[in-house]
């Protein structure tokens, strides 16, 4: 795992962050015609939309698979940190998705008996979680771009 851990104060009525919009998932898919390279669509309540590829088919196919409220068969990662949440009664309250150099990142948050954020993880599998979770993806503003028509 190697990420940072540090306390957060994280209440879960706090105003959101300005640099960051909430989003939905719009589209999942894949780049390719294996399954390989996953394709994700996030949309912004003002139309704005960030798209989001060059993960896991694998992640893609878990995300699609939440979504449609598949949630019997969880990933092992995911699992493990469920129960380490359960663990140490921790609730998964948001993720936060900006650019670290040239890669995608996100930030977990969560709340609970210790408020806590994890920071600097793989974006694809933040939101595998929040959309499992149904909790709220923030992306960072200057990565959502006006709508493309295809």
């Amino acid at each position: 795992m190697g990420a940072l851990l540090s306390n957060l104060v994280v209440k879960i009525d706090e105003p959101q962050d300005s640099d960051y919009a909430e989003t939905k998932i719009t589209y999942v898919g894949f780049v390719d015609p294996y399954g390989v390279e996953g394709i994700l669509i996030l949309r912004a309540d003002d139309g704005k939309e960030f798209h989001m590829r060059a993960f896991s088919g694998e992640v893609a196919r878990h995300i699609s698979n939440f979504i449609e409220g598949q949630r019997g068969a969880i990933p092992t990662i995911y699992n493990m940190v469920e129960e380490i949440a359960e663990l140490n009664e921790l609730v998964l309250v948001k993720i936060k998705v900006y650019e670290s150099g040239n890669v995608l990142r996100a930030n977990i948050y969560f709340t609970g008996k210790h408020d806590l954020v994890m920071r600097n993880y793989r974006a694809s599998d933040a939101i595998a979680l929040a959309t499992f979770y149904n909790i709220p993806i923030l992306v960072r503003k200057n990565l959502l771009k006006e709508k493309m028509e295809a």
